[in-house]
């Protein structure tokens, strides 16, 4: 892939080049990750080790409680991961409206009742079991030195857990372990999470088993009775990861891989099927034909997703036939250029957090994100081992559906990572956090750097819309003001943003430049996080 390595946008980021790399939004996480690396691990010990620090260094994005997902190229194919929980067994429709009112549409968004099984633990677990080079307990050694000693807390991860703790700050366990001053901790002061060095080191220790129906599990059941919750040590035990098979769409001569339902990935699948149907690289890269196209193609592939994607089991429609070329083709020709739209989803039967990534010199390259949800997830947050526990629960719907509540059920996930092929072979492993962002993220980003040739970085500082609802977008502060002015006359209903991390999400990137051992990698870090791409 040959790239513009010139940078249009204002950024404090330049791409960063080795035959061995970590890109995460943390530093001591991409440093924790280069530790597994000196010491001969390769990928995906390196990720593991990332992804262990991150629950401590960001907490305000995942925890000991995540869930998460994976892509892996393991030097000659593709792996998918889906280590999402589960509802608990009590969980029932029934269930909800006897405690909530028969009026309720959805579980809550915090406390017990919003938490499935986390998966995280376990697909780390998973991940060094089939892949890893290292034993498990060496993964975690960074993530529980910084948890024991400390770390000084960054700009950005700042800013969200002040803005998040009025609200959460009398959950259970909430304030114990994240307001150690009785408030959220100032830019560069030191915090420790001693309770989670414990709940890390048990994990190290029993590979996983004391967080899956050991003392982990049962202090979060006890600790769940006690504040309302109906999750159980049981629930715990009988979880499992899965191993899946990408889902795959064809763009511009490369192949761009998700994880299919019940996860969103398929909406960045489906909006650059319709894509392909238009010549975008004739328009003005921040023009407003290309920004409205772009638009209108994500519009669509959300109003599909939003009605059919849920647990796979209970999907009335396959994700092959939401991915029909003829299907997408049609719905292409619904896109008026002149005029924004309210989409519906079509028809497509026939008779969507931190992310990271890291790639090794032996080929090895890893697509990871997990994910607490909301800012803090459930703000429950077991105190003897400080698992700070997921709100995926939230996503479940109590009316009739595909995505409607039940025992053992997957909700409908947001978190997605990605990863780009060409002719089978791997180009890049990439990620934009943020909620329904991050199809949004994966479909900007891709399009800048396959149709417009500029590079990950600069894909990257580019300035984002978001898509909410209806004809209602979000947008950058630093996009361009004349094409704003055009979305606006076609119909869009813009809201300008200032804070860029809440709405815009943030990715990391790496791009294989040829032989790992020769050229090997680059990588990009998002501004918007306070992040680092580190390598060597």
């Amino acid at each position: 892939m040959q790239f513009d390595f010139h940078n249009p946008y204002p950024t404090t980021r330049l791409p960063v080049f080795a035959r061995n790399i970590v890109s995460t939004s943390h530093p001591l996480a991409a440093q924790a990750g280069l530790r597994m690396l000196w010491k001969g691990g390769n990928a995906v010990d390196a990720a593991i080790a990332a992804a262990a620090a991150m629950t401590i260094c960001e907490p305000v994005s995942n925890g000991l409680g995540s869930d998460a997902f994976a892509i892996l190229w393991d030097g000659t194919q593709l792996h998918g991961l889906n280590a999402s929980g589960r509802a608990p067994a009590a969980w029932t429709v029934e269930h909800f409206k006897r405690k909530y009112g028969s009026d309720a549409r959805q579980p809550p968004k915090r406390g017990f009742d919003s938490v499935t099984v986390p998966g995280a633990v376990a697909g780390w677990v998973a991940l060094s079991e089939r892949f890893g080079k290292l034993p498990f307990a060496d993964l975690l050694e960074p993530a529980i030195e910084i948890a024991e000693r400390g770390y000084l807390v960054p700009v950005v991860v700042q800013q969200k857990w002040a803005a998040a703790t009025p609200e959460l700050r009398h959950m259970p366990g909430f304030a114990d372990c994240f307001l150690p001053w009785d408030r959220a901790p100032q830019v560069g002061e030191l915090f420790q999470f001693k309770a989670a060095a414990r709940g890390l080191r048990a994990i190290a220790q029993t590979r996983g088993k004391a967080y899956y129906g050991g003392e982990i599990a049962q202090a979060i059941e006890k600790f769940a009775a006690m504040n309302g919750g109906s999750i159980t040590a049981k629930d715990f035990a009988g979880y499992q990861p899965e191993w899946v098979t990408p889902l795959a769409k064809d763009y511009r001569g490369y192949t761009l891989h998700e994880i299919p339902p019940n996860g969103q990935g398929i909406a960045a699948l489906i909006a650059l099927g319709i894509l392909g149907q238009f010549d975008v690289a004739a328009l003005p890269v921040d023009g407003p034909d290309s920004q409205h196209l772009q638009i209108e193609a994500m519009k669509l592939a959300f109003a599909d997703v939003y009605k059919y994607v849920a647990e796979p089991s209970s999907m009335g429609v396959s994700p092959e036939a939401m991915l029909d070329d003829a299907y997408l083709a049609s719905r292409a020709k619904l896109i008026d250029m002149k005029r924004a739209q309210d989409f519906r989803a079509g028809n497509p039967v026939k008779g969507g957090t931190i992310y990271l990534t890291a790639a090794d010199e032996n080929g090895m390259m890893v697509s990871f994100i997990q994910s607490n949800y909301l800012g803090f997830g459930s703000g429950c947050v077991e105190p003897t081992f400080g698992v700070s526990l997921q709100n995926r629960g939230f996503g479940f719907s109590l009316e009739p559906g595909p995505n409607q509540v039940a025992p053992g059920k997957r909700p409908f996930h947001t978190i997605i990572p990605a990863f780009l092929t060409k002719d089978g072979q791997p180009v890049m492993s990439y990620g934009v956090m943020g909620g329904n962002m991050q199809p949004q993220g994966h479909l900007q980003t891709l399009v800048r750097m396959l149709d417009y040739k500029q590079n990950p970085q600069a894909a990257c500082d580019a300035p984002r819309w978001r898509y909410n609802a209806g004809l209602e977008l979000n947008v950058e502060q630093q996009m361009n003001k004349a094409t704003l002015q055009e979305l606006a006359s076609r119909g869009h209903r813009l809201e300008v943003i200032n804070d860029n991390y809440q709405d815009f999400g943030a990715g990391q990137f790496i791009w294989r430049a040829g032989d790992p051992k020769v050229q090997g990698y680059g990588a990009a870090s998002d501004s918007r996080r306070d992040g680092l791409a580190a390598g060597f």
